[in-house]
């Protein structure tokens, strides 16, 4: 059964999530990837925004979850051991609204690169701070409600286990 939430993000635009289901769109246009390797959260530091899980958009003719493999591998070098989808976001944008599936990936290697694309490779963390909606160093794409619903969806569902 799906589970909706609503309620705003960072910049005070209206969200709904559903965990358990894809109901917002059958072709969404981005996928956002909650990281574990060796025990730890992998993200990846964004030039711009700054720490944040791996993802971005879809391109023509890719599947969600191919799109989420990629961009891990992408952006952090992360080959990916288990990946399972988690749900679905929409944000209600000013010119646009952004679908994004949302899945949780068990990393068991990381790959170097020379380019990360538009992030400094992986960045691995132990335990994501308390008051990670306050904290600078991290992304507005990690300061909602969809992180730590998602992480708490993963863990009942029996995806992950945290420490």
């Amino acid at each position: 059964m799906t589970t909706c939430y609503k309620f705003r993000d960072y910049y005070n635009n209206e969200v709904e999530l559903a965990l358990n289901g894809t109901p917002f769109s059958d072709k969404p246009g981005h996928v956002w990837v909650i990281c574990l390797y060796a025990g730890r959260w992998l993200l990846t530091r964004h030039s711009q925004r700054g720490l944040e899980f791996p993802g971005g958009k879809i391109e023509e003719d890719e599947a969600p979850e191919e799109a989420a493999v990629r961009e891990v591998d992408e952006e952090t070098g992360g080959r990916i051991e288990v990946i399972r989808s988690l749900g679905q976001y929409k944000v209600a944008g000013r010119s646009e609204d952004v679908i994004k599936n949302i899945y949780i990936a068990v990393v068991d290697s990381l790959v170097p690169h020379e380019d990360y694309m538009e992030t400094d490779g992986p960045v691995l963390i132990e335990t994501l701070p308390s008051n990670i909606r306050d904290h600078p160093a991290y992304s507005f794409i990690m300061k909602d409600e969809v992180l730590p619903r998602s992480v708490k969806y993963a863990e009942e569902a029996g995806y992950i286990t945290l420490k």
